[in-house]
């Protein structure tokens, strides 16, 4: 398929500025693949959907405050300067986004905190915004990420036109989020609250943990027409033995698995068996779903919805089908559901 069809016009008063006042009332369209039939509903509806001993599959990675502000040596420049991952815990090496990238050069030292707490020197160009930088600290490492967690905010996307303020530190995170490693929150999780999670499992419903951590590769615009050359950025998942059991078991006596987001859909996809058993496994995937595509592990997907030509919508156009999933798309525009990281959600089944 062509990226062009994945186009659409979104009217910007639909992206969500704010998160919804509980994270179950986010609204929730449901999207049947079998007949066609879409809902609209609430999040909080979603334990109609599902019976006991069915599964969903999370994304218990934890979002970290990569976005932070310095000023340039002698210049005294503002410098926004986003933290991609660490390179080395030993020589506090990071991988970074600088902005604007055109000031930043090999050598230059930047300087965090109205008290200096904080100082980087670039010690490389990457591409043309990213750098390789240093941290020059001499502490122990609780104490370096104290330091880090304080001067850094909350990495809200650039679409969410405001600064980002306390309650974002915890809205802009799942309620089972675990391992510290995103840059970009796993947002179809955003929705559930430790209320809803219980009322799932007292149903019967299990769940299961995998991790992939989401880095801006995975929003990254498509250059390229024609899908099957696009590269995505590589990004670290972890699948470990008790996620298997749990949906291996699900599987074989033929309960549904429920793939909550687009990311853990990713890591699924990256490691099952020649029987599309879910298979224990770490490293980097590259893995990008565009239809036609054969799912090995899913019977069903909640998601956010996305921005158009996005690497995002083609999975959700992949898993539903491309005409039902635009035609839920042009409905969810008619009817102003909340697009984007803090807006509604979709279940397709």
């Amino acid at each position: 398929m062509k990226l062009s069809q994945f186009r659409f016009d979104l009217p910007l008063n639909l992206i969500a500025q704010y998160p919804s006042k509980k994270r179950e009332d986010a609204r929730l369209m449901v999207v049947h693949r079998a007949t066609g039939q879409i809902e609209n509903r609430h999040f909080r509806d979603i334990l109609e959907y599902f019976d006991d001993k069915d599964v969903f599959v999370v994304n218990n990675t934890k979002v970290f405050p990569a976005r932070m502000y310095g000023r340039k040596e002698k210049t005294g420049a503002k410098i926004e300067v986003f933290l991609l991952r660490e390179l080395n815990k030993q020589n506090r090496l990071w991988d970074v986004i600088v902005d604007p990238a055109r000031k930043i050069r090999v050598g230059n030292k930047l300087y965090f905190g109205d008290a200096d707490e904080l100082v980087a020197e670039v010690i490389d160009n990457t591409t043309s915004r990213g750098r390789t930088i240093r941290f020059l600290f001499d502490g122990p490492e609780e104490e370096f990420k104290r330091v880090l967690n304080s001067l850094g905010e909350t990495p809200l996307p650039k679409y969410i036109k405001r600064k980002p303020d306390e309650e974002d530190r915890e809205r802009y995170q799942t309620v089972y989020a675990k391992h510290e490693g995103a840059v970009a929150a796993p947002t179809a999780g955003l929705h559930f609250s430790i209320e809803l999670i219980k009322r799932l499992e007292i149903q019967g419903v299990r769940f299961a943990e995998v991790t992939l951590h989401t880095g801006l590769g995975t929003f990254r615009p498509i250059e390229v027409e024609d899908l099957s050359k696009h590269k995505m950025d590589a990004e670290f998942y972890a699948i470990e033995d008790q996620a298997c059991k749990i949906v291996n078991k699900a599987k074989t006596e033929g309960h549904r698995i429920c793939s909550v987001g687009t990311t853990t859909m990713r890591a699924l996809e990256t490691s099952f068996t020649a029987d599309k058993l879910l298979k224990p496994s770490e490293g980097w995937t590259n893995i990008f779903i565009h239809p036609p595509y054969n799912f090995s592990i899913s019977d069903a997907l909640i998601t956010n919805f996305h921005l158009p030509k996005t690497s995002l919508l083609i999975m959700t156009c992949a898993f539903a089908g491309y005409d039902l999933a635009m035609e839920a798309y042009k409905k969810a525009i008619k009817d102003k559901y909340r697009f984007f990281s803090y807006g509604d959600a979709m279940l397709v089944i």
